[in-house]
């Protein structure tokens, strides 16, 4: 994948938001390419719980597919792509790995069903990845829209 012309799309976003860019490194990352970026403007750039920081990630993402040359199978030929600005997305990756692992154990703890709070698609999907190889616990998505959650099974594994 192409580094520069994602640092070129970031950059230009950026400037129409007259926001400045101190550092930005990139790192891959189990498939996965992260774009981190250091801002003196991070409020702005992560915006309300990262909601501007997912409008960036979805629109740099976008950028990069409408400049491939190919466009069939873009997401088999290059990883995924996560701007982080000033640490955000990995401190909340690590958050949600926290939180799957307390609710499995609370699931197990109680034998039931755990819902957490409604969260955006690629969230959950870390909830689901991190919890797909427990025996004991299965994870679904449920509701619609803004309210769409994961559920977290437990499963008697002696039966």
């Amino acid at each position: 994948m192409n580094q520069d012309k994602i640092k070129e799309a970031i950059e230009q976003i950026f400037k129409h938001t007259s926001c400045a860019i101190t550092k930005c490194e990139f790192s891959d990352d189990g498939g996965m390419l992260w774009c981190m970026i250091e801002t003196p403007d991070s409020g702005f750039m992560i915006g309300r719980d990262g909601e501007t920081l997912r409008s960036l990630n979805h629109l740099v993402q976008k950028i990069i597919e409408k400049s491939s040359p190919v466009k069939e199978n873009f997401e088999d030929r290059f990883p995924a792509i996560f701007i982080d600005i000033n640490g955000y997305q990995k401190k909340r990756l690590e958050n949600l790995k926290n939180i799957a692992h307390m609710m499995a154990e609370r699931a197990r703890y109680f034998k039931s069903n755990i819902e957490i709070d409604p969260m955006p698609a690629y969230e959950r999907k870390i909830i689901h990845s991190f919890l797909e190889g427990a025996k004991d616990i299965k994870t679904e998505s449920e509701g619609y829209g803004p309210t769409r959650r994961v559920v977290i099974k437990y499963v008697d594994s002696s039966m």
